[in-house]
């Protein structure tokens, strides 16, 4: 067997043929890493049928003028096959001792665990064991089991499948979601295809948390856009449909605060339940009247509506990612991003596709976690948590390495 530099169309035809597969291992996604300072390569193991039997998108990066590289979401390899992996692996370190490079780290796409939305456990990888331990065996350095998001990519994810009628995905949702997805329509919250030149809603609602640029996002509609799999979406509040919410609920409100206080005054009727009532009812009073306030603003300041929430999707295959969204937090209470992903779930499912990546989370079994409110978010959607392996680093260059590290120690601490 040989290790060739594929093209992109050799590439593109082995992945598209291949059964597990990941956005980042495609020749879009390459191209969006070079435009962000990576150099990109697609390296294809063929055998002596002149069959290509595995292959990777490798990313190199120059960190502290050394040269380290990246298989985002690992190989496309049977891990399972461990004479397969030991050829690659050589193949693949003799090719980037050539380059310079110190290291590869790996995220291979390795399911360990799904678990449902009771954080029960649904489905054990019967090969876990038998590819981890033959990762080892060839000298990958295991990095943990990582809880949050420590790693190359994220070792949990909340996934929901497409599998059922748009309906029956709805009626499976939270509760509380379903209300607040209702409660968004009722706002006047509206959803809308984006352009391009829409993405600066994106990137407002992730520039604090999220380390690309909008360029990047321009990047990935531009290159991931020739092949018609990226799709933008937004939320965004009709201002004159919310004051009408507003007016309405405020005199509903007002209607029942002056039959209480009638009741109460009429009789002089000091009954302990009308008087909790008349103070519910004021307490909704007090609400509708801030909403109202609210709307007022809202509507003189923008009258022609506010995004309020935004998603970028990757199509791959059949599965529909979120490759990233945002939304303001100053308009939480308007539950836009939960009507936003379920309208996507409930257009992708029509159109056949058959899951839903809501994207990264935390393990859900870590007591006290900060990431709580995230998980909880993408499991109300009925989701399940795909576990991961987690990464793997394969030293290429053991003298280089041990200069790399000593290069980024010294890094860390002139930053501090």
């Amino acid at each position: 067997m040989v290790l060739k530099e594929l093209t992109n169309e050799e590439f593109y035809t082995f992945t598209i043929n291949y059964p597990l597969k990941s956005l980042y291992q495609t020749n879009s996604y390459a191209f969006v890493m070079h435009e962000q300072n990576y150099d990109s390569v697609f390296l294809g193991l063929i055998d002596d049928n002149n069959r290509c039997v595995a292959a990777s998108l490798i990313l190199i990066e120059k960190k502290n003028n050394f040269k380290y590289a990246y298989a985002p979401r690992g190989f496309l390899i049977d891990y399972t096959n461990f004479e397969l992996l030991k050829i690659y692996t050589q193949q693949i370190k003799k090719y980037l001792n050539k380059l310079d490079v110190v290291a590869i780290k790996i995220a291979p796409l390795i399911i360990r665990n799904k678990n449902d939305i009771n954080h029960q456990q649904i489905e054990y990888n019967p090969n876990f064991d038998c590819e981890m331990q033959n990762l080892k065996q060839l000298d990958y350095f295991h990095m943990g089991f990582n809880n949050y998001f420590e790693a190359l990519k994220p070792r949990y994810e909340a996934i929901v499948d497409l599998d059922k009628n748009y309906q029956v995905l709805f009626s499976n949702f939270y509760k509380e979601t379903k209300t607040k997805i209702r409660s968004a329509v009722n706002k006047g919250v509206l959803i809308y295809r984006g352009r391009e030149e829409n993405l600066g809603y994106l990137y407002a609602h992730t520039k604090k948390k999220y380390p690309r640029d909008l360029k990047f996002f321009n990047d990935c509609f531009y290159f991931f856009g020739k092949s018609h799999s990226i799709d933008f979406y937004y939320a965004k509040l009709d201002t004159q449909t919310y004051i009408k919410y507003a007016q309405t609920n405020y005199n509903e409100a007002e209607k029942q605060s002056i039959d209480i206080n009638n009741k109460i005054l009429a009789k002089n009727n000091n009954n302990i339940s009308l008087i909790n009532k008349k103070m519910s009812i004021d307490k909704r009073m007090e609400r509708c009247k801030r909403d109202l306030i609210l709307a007022t603003n809202l509507l003189s300041k923008y009258p022609q509506g506010l995004v309020l929430a935004s998603i970028l999707v990757v199509k791959n295959a059949k599965e529909i990612y979120v490759l990233m969204d945002g939304m303001d937090p100053k308009y939480k209470k308007f539950n836009a991003k939960h009507l936003l992903i379920w309208k996507l779930i409930e257009k992708y499912s029509k159109e056949g596709y058959s899951t839903f990546n809501l994207g990264g989370c935390s393990n859900p079994n870590v007591q006290d976690n900060k990431y709580e409110g995230l998980n909880n978010f993408k499991l109300s959607f009925n989701s399940k948590i795909y576990e991961y392996v987690g990464d793997f680093e394969l030293i290429i260059n053991k003298a280089k390495y041990f200069m790399f590290q000593n290069s980024m120690g010294l890094k860390n601490i002139l930053k501090k």
